[in-house]
């Protein structure tokens, strides 16, 4: 069994000993050191509040029971909007102008895992140093639990689905009519998720009448894998063309990340789909982009030939996020289907990804897969190479930059080798001796042939 503590929350496998997996002891741990933190941020404020939401997880009841009543016994109102997205959840945190947030779920991974994932009063995911105040509370236990007369109180909200469906149909940028008028026909895959309970709700919304929702009853049952990738997407593929519907589209259990799926049951590809939103939103409103380092060269592509320009972040939802707001971006994201659009809010959204995608789909007036064929064809190749302890990761990356010093390079997270026509991302574990190489190229034998080469110069550097 498993248990992670990072800078972005505490993910782990229901069960075990304390330390061992996400046990109940481990959750009090964790959210009263959070809680804790909360209070360092409010030094003098009486009354704190923090929003819980959960996916549709089978762990999340028992965990939500512990993280409320962890919260009330440090002295924390709570407004529990129970089961909701993680997009939801962050726009709840500044709706009701709380102190901070907690969303309870383990996002693409299997049913066993659940996860404490922390927002800051902005409804944002804490900075890597915010993150690592809140472990270290934890690790020395410098939390202290309020006494009767001042315990915490918890009142229900269950209104913000509706209300984040209503924000997202009312951006300037997402055309109802539009969407209206084309009539199209859509499949949807929730995963046995909370996206079965919202969903619905936006596409009628929008005016999406002739709907086909898969794996919609929020059980936690996951019917297949629940990472959004074409391996695990052989029902909703067959679905398209059994339906004769015009898309489709697949989120992970929390909501924040969107995978496309053409008429022929073909895979748009998860790397695309902040790439046909961005081409859209930019192709109205002129401005700058972000991804990290190991998404798709293609949003460059279609930011300059929109005349905008584009930055590289560092791996990771909150490093994304920084260089946004550092460069104005419009919208940002990550190449595994999550959207970020600043116009909304600061986090990946699939509600948001959808809404822009149907707007553009329809204006358009072409075929999901004549969309998808407009825009420059690459191909990721992700491969990883295990080492042995002994080897120094670092300076096997130090010598890679050294040899590769005349192209283009980037060391903010990693090291990532810009070539002309293709490019290659080395980054190592933080948890065990491994490097992961990305390589993107023209099509999958080249991106394959550059994988293969670099791995084959990282193993002679490190001896193995």
């Amino acid at each position: 069994m498993s248990l992670i503590k990072s800078i972005s929350g505490i993910r782990g496998t229901i069960g075990d000993k304390v330390g061992e997996g996400l046990s109940p002891i481990d959750i009090v741990k964790f959210t009263a050191a959070y809680s804790q933190w909360v209070k360092e941020q409010n030094a003098g404020k009486s009354r704190l509040r923090i929003v819980v939401g959960r996916d549709a997880r089978i762990s999340g009841t028992m965990v939500s029971h512990i993280v409320l009543g962890t919260l009330v016994s440090m002295g924390m109102d709570v407004i529990d909007i129970d089961l909701a997205s993680t997009p939801t959840t962050e726009l709840a945190v500044t709706h009701h102008n709380a102190d901070g947030g907690l969303i309870l779920t383990a996002s693409h991974n299997p049913k066993q895992w659940n996860a404490l994932k922390l927002l800051n009063r902005n409804g944002e995911f804490l900075s890597a140093a915010e993150g690592n105040r809140v472990l270290e509370i934890a690790e020395k236990e410098l939390y202290t639990f309020v006494d009767v007369d001042s315990l915490g109180h918890i009142e229900q909200d269950l209104t913000f689905n509706a209300k984040h469906v209503a924000q997202v149909v009312d951006l300037p940028l997402v055309d109802v009519e539009a969407i209206r008028k084309a009539n199209f026909k859509v499949v949807f895959d929730s995963i046995n998720s909370v996206g079965g309970l919202i969903l619905p709700e936006l596409f009628k919304a929008l005016g999406v009448t002739n709907v086909v929702g898969l794996n919609t009853e929020p059980t936690g049952n996951f019917f297949h894998t629940p990472e959004p990738l074409p391996e695990n997407l052989g029902q909703i593929s067959a679905a398209m063309r059994e339906q004769k519907a015009d898309v489709g589209f697949v989120v992970d259990p929390d909501v924040d990340r969107l995978a496309i799926v053409c008429e022929d049951g073909s895979m748009f590809g998860e790397e695309y789909t902040l790439v046909s939103v961005a081409d859209y939103v930019l192709s109205y409103t002129k401005g700058n982009t972000v991804s990290n380092l190991s998404s798709t060269r293609a949003l460059r592509d279609v930011t300059e030939q929109r005349g905008g320009q584009y930055s590289a972040a560092a791996v990771g939802e909150v490093n994304v996020v920084a260089k946004m707001k550092e460069t104005n971006a419009i919208i940002g994201g990550e190449g595994n289907g999550g959207v970020i659009y600043p116009e909304l809010h600061y986090g990946r959204d699939a509600l948001v990804g959808i809404a822009l995608f149907l707007t553009h789909l329809a204006k358009s007036q072409c075929k999901t897969s004549e969309l998808r064929a407009k825009y420059p064809a690459y191909f990721i190749s992700k491969n990883k190479i295990q080492l042995t302890p002994a080897v120094n990761v670092d300076a096997v990356l130090a010598e890679m930059k050294k040899r590769y010093a005349n192209e283009r390079v980037n060391d903010i997270d990693g090291v990532k080798i810009d070539f002309p026509t293709e490019w290659v991302h080395l980054r190592k574990s933080n948890t065990e001796p491994i490097i992961r190489i990305y390589a993107e190229s023209k099509n999958e034998q080249s991106a394959d042939a550059l994988a293969q080469r670099i791995m084959a110069e990282i193993k002679q550097i490190a001896g193995i």
